[in-house]
């Protein structure tokens, strides 16, 4: 009878070491890759994933680059024609993938994220949505960074729709809230590409929500696009629940430019291309 109470009272000690974390040694990532949540995290929008409509047109690539994290967004327009109707804005972004995987060669879609007209949001490059996606969209600057594209051409006097505004802010807001990214704010980003605005190895503060122009000689993403930034800011400002009246000023450390696995960062981005 002693000898099973003694058995009862080791088990029930082991348990109680075990739920509080004491009775071992943790796993190798059991502390490491824990994050605490930012106060600034906003809710993640709806988002059609690859599969919905890549289907089985996928080429074959190499396994995506991850980075740490995801402190800037660059803006885009993928410069396809408007006044589409968005039920076919799947077509319309196979062509894109077409486009880039196929003449120019690219490993896959070069933005981490596309937006039509409508306001829906499609997954774009692969790796997981969830995950800071090492992209392919603009020279010099695609690590630590995500690309979001409008679906369509937005030059000076095109419209815009609200829709595809709010679509961009919310995609911007997820994706900025784990680093504690002030949308409104500036973010220092090292370039790793002379092709760029900057210098390889210049440290830069650009807009924690850019233009492609920012960071490339381009005319992307076009003059009205351009020009809804500023509220596209302030609207992801408010939906990670900042105040309206009292802008923190981010500063992000300096963004690493090494490319994994790849060769050298220069080929990385001449592969990527803008």
């Amino acid at each position: 009878m002693l000898l099973g109470c003694l058995l009862v009272l080791a088990l029930v000690g082991a348990l109680v070491l075990f739920a509080g974390g004491g009775g071992g040694p943790a796993g190798p990532h059991a502390r490491s890759s824990a994050r605490p949540e930012s106060r600034w995290s906003a809710p993640r929008p709806p988002i059609v994933p690859r599969s919905a409509w890549l289907g089985d047109t996928a080429r074959r690539q190499p396994p995506p680059r991850y980075d740490d994290e995801v402190v800037a967004v660059f803006v885009h327009h993928t410069d396809t024609p408007n006044g589409y109707d968005c039920a076919d804005a799947p077509r319309i972004l196979r062509d894109v993938y077409t486009g880039q995987t196929g003449v120019r060669d690219w490993d896959d879609l070069g933005y981490n994220f596309v937006v039509d007209r409508c306001g829906t949001v499609y997954e774009g490059r692969a790796g997981g949505i969830d995950r800071a996606v090492t992209g392919a969209h603009t020279q010099g600057f695609n690590h630590r960074t995500a690309g979001i594209a409008a679906l369509g051409t937005y030059t000076e006097g095109v419209p815009v729709p609200r829709a595809l505004t709010d679509a961009i802010a919310a995609v911007a807001a997820w994706k900025l809230g784990p680093a504690g990214t002030d949308p409104r704010g500036r973010v220092r980003l090292v370039s790793s590409n002379g092709l760029s605005r900057y210098a390889a190895g210049t440290a830069v503060a650009l807009p924690a929500i850019a233009g492609h122009d920012d960071g490339y000689q381009t005319s992307c993403p076009g003059a009205a696009l351009s020009a809804r930034l500023p509220r596209i800011r302030e609207r992801a400002a408010r939906l990670q629940g900042r105040d309206a009246d009292a802008q923190e000023r981010h500063s992000a450390p300096a963004a690493s430019s090494r490319a994994g696995s790849l060769r050298s960062v220069t080929e990385a981005d001449r592969r990527w291309g803008p």
